[in-house]
């Protein structure tokens, strides 16, 4: 599988990566993220576009092979990345949001650290 992420508005980061697929992608809801507390909190996640009408996507998450790592789990969006707010926040999707922020990609280890979308 490839991963590519422009450098954008969500997210300043450019990426281009490669992983070894270990199993199906799956719809994802919510992340664990560490990024704001070392006990880690639930967060909302979306995938994001460059399509200014609907820049929302489905965020999805796939077990990968990854080097030093073994198995992880890659959690990817659109072309610009994934955006995140914590679990509550009650307000739409937007760029100028101070509670929100962009990622062009996650690896993680813990498959708790996942929530997938219910079908």
């Amino acid at each position: 599988m490839f991963i590519e992420v422009e450098s954008n508005p969500n997210c300043e980061t450019s990426v281009f990566l490669r992983f070894k697929e270990l199993g199906p992608a799956q719809r994802l809801r919510q992340v664990k993220s560490y990024e704001h507390s070392s006990r880690g909190e639930w967060c909302d996640v979306v995938g994001w576009t460059a399509d200014d009408d609907d820049p929302e996507c489905p965020a999805m998450v796939q077990p990968v092979e990854e080097s030093g790592r073994g198995a992880a789990y890659v959690v990817f969006g659109g072309l610009w990345g994934l955006r995140f707010k914590k679990e509550g926040v009650e307000e739409d999707w937007s760029l100028e949001s101070p509670n929100q922020w962009g990622e062009a990609y996650l690896l993680l280890t813990e498959r708790h650290d996942l929530r997938l979308e219910e079908r």
